[in-house]
């Protein structure tokens, strides 16, 4: 299903906030356009219009829309269920009517109708694939996974693959690489007026892979808290651009992390198996659930997994109420040479880490693919020092 962009219409704030959030609570990743960029003509697919308290001037706002965009889905919120209000609001132009507050199974289930039309609509174009790798603390090993996991991407299927430097002022993406870019993100989010396709191909660096690299930002307060709707609609812009699309965001939950990971059809928490990587991710589970980013689009990859383990994965698994979707051995040699060369892991030669890596591509690739076997469990840890942390 595509990623969607979505506005919601209302001079009720609080109304405005709980939309949001049920906008990107579901499946579907939905992307809010604010005003400012509503403004500046950036059209979505999606609006959500709040007909509760002035019908007469919402209708007017619906008419408008569907005159401007005919393929835009709008949804119209009411107070209550008034046959004669629905009626109106249908032949404003409105695709759903719901009753204020909406039940949360049928908006996501209009969410996918939405996304379902927006794909096979004639002529319109496959939109990529957001994977975000998030690191439950520094040091997990995020910028390896997600460069190698980049590299691969490009090596199997040739097609266009873009990873993007999230970290401010300490972007490390295109040092693992090799690569040296003159242009970041933040050349991206200062020049939103005229971004398309064409001028984002000047602002990214190619890797020999085939690899796509959008540098991370050389300033230490950028992004900021206040460009988070210029991130989103720079992501946008490449879902258009790019088959898949690789974030490296860090593993400080920021302003810029979290536009991310609204935006994001795959979150990878990546952990290793401690207990203080342990104890972050439980409370990141819980602070990605409370955003609204729906649990499904959420995989936990255990780094440096390898026996005998500190915490056993199964124990990790019924700590965090979350299974571990793919482990990856720990080789610090082997990862300390490919970081010093410059070199991707995935293309210094047969080791077990490449081999893995070649599996967790060809699993995004095709979910059906064979899962990693379960490696022996370690020595028992027990649940008593973890728990004793919370």
């Amino acid at each position: 299903m595509p990623q969607l962009t979505g506005r919601v219409v209302s001079d009720d704030e609080d109304f405005k906030r709980d939309t949001v959030r049920l906008l990107r609570a579901g499946t579907i990743p939905v992307s809010v356009i604010d005003d400012r960029l509503a403004r500046d003509g950036a059209s979505p697919d999606l609006v959500v219009v709040d007909v509760r308290t002035n019908a007469p001037a919402a209708l007017e706002k619906m008419e408008r829309l569907r005159g401007t965009d005919s393929a835009v889905a709008i949804f119209a919120i009411a107070a209550e269920p008034n046959p004669d209000l629905i009626v109106r609001a249908m032949r404003a132009g409105a695709n759903e009517f719901f009753t204020w507050p909406p039940a949360a199974q049928a908006f996501h289930e209009a969410i996918e109708r939405t996304a379902s039309r927006r794909e096979t609509a004639a002529g319109a174009k496959r939109q990529g694939t957001t994977i975000v790798f998030f690191g439950v603390k520094g040091g997990c090993g995020t910028t390896t996974l997600a460069v190698n996991c980049g590299v691969e991407l490009a090596r199997q299927t040739r097609r266009a693959t873009v990873v993007v430097d999230l970290k401010p002022g300490l972007g490390e993406v295109g040092l693992f690489l090799g690569m040296r870019s003159r242009y970041t993100l933040l050349d991206a989010i200062d020049n939103l007026h005229r971004l398309d396709g064409e001028f984002l191909r000047e602002l990214v660096v190619k890797h020999k892979s085939g690899l796509d690299i959008l540098a991370g930002s050389d300033q230490f307060d950028r992004p900021a808290a206040g460009e988070t709707g210029p991130i989103e609609e720079v992501f946008r812009l490449l879902t258009k651009e790019y088959e898949h699309i690789i974030v490296d965001a860090g593993s400080q939950l920021n302003a810029a992390a979290m536009a991310t990971l609204y935006t994001a059809d795959t979150i990878c928490l990546v952990a290793n198996p401690d207990v203080p990587c342990v104890r972050n991710a439980q409370r990141l589970l819980e602070r990605i659930a409370q955003m609204g980013a729906c649990a499904d689009r959420v995989k936990v990859l255990l780094n440096r997994a390898a026996a005998p383990y500190p915490i056993p994965p199964a124990q990790i698994e019924s700590t965090l109420g979350h299974r571990i979707d793919h482990r990856f051995v720990s080789d610090y040699r082997t990862v300390s040479t490919a970081l010093n060369s410059g070199v991707p892991l995935t293309l210094t030669g047969n080791t077990e880490l490449a081999a893995q890596f070649d599996l967790f591509t060809r699993r995004i690739i095709d979910p059906s693919a064979e899962a990693p076997a379960e490696a022996p469990a370690g020595r028992p840890f027990g649940l008593n020092r973890i728990a004793s942390l919370w």
